[in-house]
């Protein structure tokens, strides 16, 4: 026996069963065996998961009713010290705060959305376990350089959007569409291992879950 294969051996007997003893590869469109795929969770323990893995990654989240919604988006914007924002062509207008100039996007350049102080946005699906929210250009989102650019991202979520695991998010999304997949805020700690924020993306981003009858 040579000495790379003594130690390889070593290796084997300490990681034990391979990944592929333990979760086999799926057979056809068979989901792999050992995966969870649903949950049976209630919607106010997704809810609250949600909540505390955007909280870990240092958004703020305000939870509130429909009838209550232009009033938080007013809140969360006037705790940052928002005065100007833009939002996609789509978005409810009624939603928008008064005493904050909020644009419609027209195509900005990347210069010119750099210049707003924030992105207001819905969403498309939340997945509660890992903390993200998707967007996929639908209403109220616009393009995806538009929640990418500002340094500052409101965004909404409806409790009906929220799932619990990743296949039950990806069961909700067309492939073709252009997603944007966000879990917190944009940071990264590649250089010396020191995290610095807003590189890929905003600095800061809060989040308002709204309840649904």
């Amino acid at each position: 026996m040579t000495a790379r294969e003594e130690v390889l051996g070593r290796i084997r007997r300490a990681l034990g069963a391979s990944p592929d003893q333990v979760h086999p590869a799926p057979s056809g469109d068979a989901a792999a065996p050992g995966y969870r795929t649903r949950s049976t969770a209630g919607i106010a323990d997704l809810v609250s998961l949600l909540t505390n893995r955007l909280s870990d990654y240092g958004s703020s989240v305000r939870r509130c009713t429909a009838a209550q919604l232009a009033s938080a988006i007013a809140a969360a914007l006037a705790g940052r010290g928002i005065t100007r924002a833009v939002v996609a062509p789509d978005f409810d207008p009624s939603l928008l705060p008064i005493g904050v100039e909020c644009v419609p996007d027209h195509d900005f350049t990347a210069q010119e959305l750099d210049a707003f102080d924030a992105v207001i946005t819905t969403a498309t699906v939340a997945i509660a376990e890992t903390g993200t929210i998707i967007l996929d250009g639908s209403a109220g989102q616009g393009r995806r350089a538009l929640s990418l650019v500002p340094d500052y991202h409101l965004c909404i979520v409806l409790e009906g959007q929220v799932v619990s695991l990743v296949p039950e998010a990806l069961a909700r999304l067309a492939p073709q569409r252009p997603l944007t997949w966000i879990s917190g805020p944009s940071a990264t700690s590649d250089i010396e291992l020191d995290r610095v924020e807003g590189v890929h993306g905003p600095r800061r981003m809060d989040v308002i879950v709204v309840s649904e009858p």
